[in-house]
């Protein structure tokens, strides 16, 4: 199974998309991608079926492992079929050495 990936650049340059941020509560806090949805890699089974959003799906973590994780174990569960994930390479590191906007706190807008 191969995943798809995508730049720093390249999510911050869509109009809209939908972020899903899979990193610990602690890191979700101290600064996300403005809109991101906050689900921890740690609890991701059993919540998968909040993922299924339907249409294209960017996962991020810090630095793009554990997100690509979540993109392969997403991409496995048959009732997620019509949701394409995408993993978001360099993660919130990168996103924040850009210079891109981040939000504080636990929610996601």
């Amino acid at each position: 199974m191969s995943i798809s990936e995508i730049s720093i650049a390249d999510l911050a340059a869509l109009p809209e998309r939908t972020v899903i941020d899979v990193r610990e509560a602690d890191e979700y806090v101290s600064g996300h991608v403005p809109g991101a949805i906050h689900i921890a890699l740690s609890e991701l089974v059993g919540r998968e079926g909040e993922c299924g959003i339907g249409g294209t799906v960017y996962v991020i973590c810090q630095s793009g492992g554990r997100s690509l994780r979540a993109c392969g174990h997403l991409s496995t569960i048959p009732e997620l079929d019509a949701t394409t994930f995408v993993n978001v390479a360099g993660g919130t590191g990168m996103w924040i050495v850009e210079g891109h906007e981040v939000t504080t706190g636990d929610t996601a807008s």
